[in-house]
């Protein structure tokens, strides 16, 4: 661990070579902190001429160096989020998403989850230390990590001082337009001061930081082909990797969310696209979003490679999965299915009730029984 092994990381200055030595395979957690290990990873490769030798891990990516070599051949990638409530063992693992996008069709009790539950569930995150601590504590913990973030991180990663108080209002107009595609001028207004609105470049520049320390992850639009001559809204999405994140940027808790059901289903959004994403790639998956200029839209596409896609509508509550439904169905008509394929499913995630098929082949999902 480069981070806090001292002798590890004075040895991978003078010779990165030397930290490769030894029994594989061979994790070099924050490897970042000394790019030039890539290389020789890259040379140890080949010279052994075997596969699984090394295991590079970080919790941010290095910046962009003309020096490292590409890696072509040699490097296989696998992005690390959050665990899923399914990981965290808040789901009775009763739906699938590979069987789903497979023809198969939902069933599954009620998981019993309630609204306070996800409340408590988006608070405290997917992160593996916050697991069995105290929902307050948890909390806190999330607090004092973005503290780390805008004092320290962003100034690191970014080679100079950056002003914290900015980044901090940031942060916050972040969390206050999860899962929604809020635009640079926008965030730029929100996140200003007395002097006015943040500057968009350094707005962007900022939001480059925040997506190479793995604080942030925009959810891209989908574009499929259409019946119609509507327009694609190309913007993304904001998310943080975790709606803990977006929590602790607003100083909030659970009891708070419960206070505002508008954030509080616009972060229970945000914990589904993060799930979907984790169960999405082991099946070579990517994750999207759909609106176009007609208000036509679909919270999540999920597509594979092999071209098989499935839409998703994201209601916190079971009495909302009618309006889900008619959203998805008038979406499924303005794709040109002659071309992009038919849906292996439409379907309603809500935060309560039961997994069934509807009537009209709209699949009804509780987020409490999804699973790989």
């Amino acid at each position: 661990m480069l981070d806090i092994d001292e002798n590890a990381r004075r040895a991978a200055a003078v010779d990165p070579s030397l930290i490769l030595d030894g029994a594989t395979p061979r994790l070099v957690d924050e490897w970042q902190i000394e790019p030039r290990i890539w290389n020789h990873v890259r040379r140890a490769v080949d010279e052994r001429g075997a596969g699984g030798q090394f295991i590079l891990t970080g919790s941010s990516v290095p910046a962009d160096d003309v020096a490292r070599h590409t890696g072509a051949g040699r490097f296989s990638f696998l992005r690390m989020r959050p665990m899923t409530l399914y990981e965290t063992g808040h789901t009775n693992g009763a739906i699938s998403l590979a069987a789903l996008l497979a023809g198969e069709a939902p069933r599954s009790d009620d998981p019993g989850l309630s609204v306070r539950d996800l409340a408590d569930r988006i608070t405290v995150g997917g992160w593996p230390a916050h697991q069995g601590r105290r929902v307050p504590d948890a909390a806190r913990a999330g607090r004092d990590y973005l503290e780390q973030v805008r004092q320290v991180d962003v100034s690191r990663v970014a080679g100079s001082r950056r002003d914290p108080a900015r980044v901090e209002r940031l942060l916050r107009s972040l969390a206050r337009n999860t899962a929604t595609e809020a635009a640079i001028t926008v965030l730029a207004a929100d996140a200003g001061s007395g002097d006015g609105p943040l500057d968009r470049h350094t707005v962007t520049e900022y939001l480059n930081i925040l997506d190479r320390l793995m604080i942030i992850e925009d959810q891209p639009a989908w574009a499929p082909h259409l019946r119609s001559r509507a327009n694609l809204r190309s913007s993304p999405k904001r998310h943080f990797v975790d709606p803990s994140l977006a929590v602790a940027a607003l100083g909030a808790g659970p009891e708070r969310l419960l206070q505002d059901l508008n954030l509080l289903g616009l972060l229970f959004e945000s914990l589904v696209i993060r799930d979907l994403r984790v169960l999405a790639q082991p099946l070579d998956g990517h994750v999207w979003h759909y609106r176009d200029n007609y208000g036509v839209e679909a919270d999540a596409v999920v597509q594979l490679a092999d071209g098989r896609w499935a839409a998703f509508e994201v209601k916190l509550g079971a009495g909302l999965v009618d309006g889900g439904a008619e959203s998805l169905l008038r979406f499924r008509a303005a794709i040109d299915t002659r071309k992009s394929g038919e849906p292996a499913l439409l379907a309603v995630i809500s935060g309560t009730g039961f997994g069934y098929m509807r009537p009209d082949g709209v699949a009804v999902i509780p987020a409490g029984a999804l699973a790989p």
